[in-house]
């Protein structure tokens, strides 16, 4: 059964949005986050301090469209509030591990006890610092902050050895204010 949608979205004091060419742009008093929201079938538009999302005779595929570009809304509206913080260990039990940020390089050298040091190209945007034995990744953007966490994660990644005796690396221990739980 097709229905008519109009989501409107109420903008928080401080925080106010843009949305020109098919680019929704939110700006907070902790920063400002820009992303491409654009599907044919959907209006969207800004106005004053709400976002209307609106479609005629919404099917199926247009109700779910709507319904992830308001998650993506609300995500962007917490992150210039608050922005969105993952934290990882630095876990050598064989061999001592040096960890840098450099300029916009994330180096890991010493890993495993390997001559040449491992380099992460970090993304603009993010804020990566490390403070002895832990590595925090903040920034506005949740999808960013995530994706620099989860290569720093993967940056250590161990092949063609016993994972239950090499445990050495770098595992992420919360995320997006969120503690994970060992398993």
């Amino acid at each position: 059964m097709k229905l008519d949608i109009h989501d409107e979205t109420e903008m928080p004091s401080g925080v106010t949005v843009g949305y020109k060419d098919g680019i929704l742009t939110i700006t907070g008093p902790k920063g400002e986050v820009s992303r491409p929201l654009r599907d044919p079938r959907l209006a969207i538009s800004a106005s004053g301090d709400t976002l209307l999302i609106a479609c005629e005779n919404a099917s199926r595929r247009e109700k779910r469209m709507a319904n992830t570009f308001n998650a993506h809304v609300e995500n962007m509206i917490a992150g210039v509030q608050e922005p969105y913080r993952y934290k990882l260990k630095i876990c050598s039990g064989h061999f001592p591990m040096n960890v840098a940020v450099q300029g916009d390089q994330f180096v890991v050298k010493n890993f495993l006890g390997e001559k040449f040091p491992r380099v992460l190209k970090l993304k603009k945007g993010a804020v990566v610092k490390v403070e002895g034995e832990f590595i925090t990744v903040e920034s506005c953007d949740k999808d960013l902050a995530g994706r620099i966490a989860s290569d720093i994660e993967l940056l250590t990644a161990k092949r063609n050895r016993d994972l239950r005796v090499f445990q050495d690396g770098i595992y992420m221990i919360e995320k997006a204010n969120q503690k994970l739980e060992a398993s």
